[in-house]
């Protein structure tokens, strides 16, 4: 999952729960062949590892990043994908993909 390595903000705690943005939405796209992140002014189009991380923060309800990693962690046995997923998660924040559970 070394493909999703981006610079993260020291303060994202791992208990903090993460949520899709208002007006973002992650759906399959078959005429790209791949998950796409879309959004009023256009569309992001993700690796199968980006993807898979926004998953995480798009079903039932909102997960924690700890619980993230730890989701991801038993869909790719082996991997050691805890600081990559940590370091896209502070990128998606930053970027405004993803947002704290509260937060507007």
């Amino acid at each position: 999952m070394s493909d999703i390595a981006l610079a993260a903000p020291d303060d994202l705690a791992a208990n903090q729960r993460l949520r899709l943005a208002g007006g973002y939405r992650l759906q399959f796209e078959p005429a790209q062949g791949r998950f796409v992140l879309l959004y009023p002014e256009g569309m992001v189009e993700l690796s199968d590892s980006a993807a898979a991380v926004l998953k995480k923060c798009n079903g039932e309800g909102p997960l924690a990043r700890s619980e993230i990693i730890d989701a991801l962690q038993c869909d790719y046995p082996g991997a050691d994908i805890a600081q990559d997923v940590h370091e896209f998660l502070g990128e998606a924040l930053q970027r405004g993909w993803l947002i704290p559970v509260g937060a507007k």
